[in-house]
């Protein structure tokens, strides 16, 4: 896989979500709302895991009308950001979380988001995939970030065989040209909740139709 492959598979789906007035993920959405703040994409993000796009935002929306800043975060009583995130998942786990990473970023960090994988990854809650798309959104330090999307669509077309989402991060770096690892993500889970869907995905209306190999689909839609 060349680079002209893979400019033929990213232009193919950026055409495709334009085309079809897809928007993007919740996180982008958020950073693009706040200018890249990355206290709020870090908490957007730590809000999105296990919880839809349109509750993501919702939620975020809501938190972030009531503070953008740890200590402003500080001011807010735990019941506030319980309040303010439901119905995300484990809203009570991520309202602890969300208090805790403003009190260690303002002893810690004078404030700021720290800018490298190890360091956000010493914060509660964070993993990986919140790590790595902090990093690209709020710093535009190329990472790769796997999501359930794009380990499933990385597995099916062919790219990769792997059996978790830290393997996909790793076999994906050894093939992927570094310009696109920050794109990544935010194409993939548009083209996946839309197009590439876990189910009967729409492979009729799919760019990369020729060019995938189907692995584990099921769809009556070929």
């Amino acid at each position: 896989m060349d680079i002209n492959y893979w400019d033929y598979i990213f232009n193919s789906i950026k055409k495709t979500l334009e085309d079809n007035n897809i928007t993007l993920p919740s996180v982008s959405l958020i950073a693009l709302k706040y200018n890249k703040n990355p206290f709020c994409i870090l908490i957007s993000t730590i809000i999105s895991l296990r919880t839809k796009d349109k509750i993501t935002l919702e939620s975020s929306y809501r938190l972030f009308n009531l503070a953008t800043t740890p200590r402003q975060i500080l001011n807010l009583d735990i019941e506030q950001i319980e309040n303010a995130i439901y119905p995300c998942a484990f809203y009570k786990r991520k309202s602890d979380s969300i208090k805790t990473i403003s009190k260690i970023l303002i002893k810690q960090y004078n404030g700021k988001v720290p800018s490298s994988s190890e360091q956000l990854l010493k914060l509660p809650g964070v993993g990986i995939k919140t790590a790595n798309l902090t990093l690209n959104l709020a710093f535009n330090i190329e990472a790769i970030c796997v999501d359930c999307h794009v380990h499933r669509i990385a597995n099916r077309i062919g790219w990769i065989k792997t059996d978790t989402a830290e393997k996909s991060e790793k076999e994906l770096q050894l093939i992927m040209p570094r310009k696109y690892w920050i794109i990544l993500n935010e194409l993939l889970v548009s083209f996946g909740q839309t197009i590439c869907t876990p189910i009967n995905p729409k492979c009729n209306n799919c760019p990369l139709n020729n060019k995938c190999q189907k692995i584990n689909v099921k769809s009556k839609f070929f």
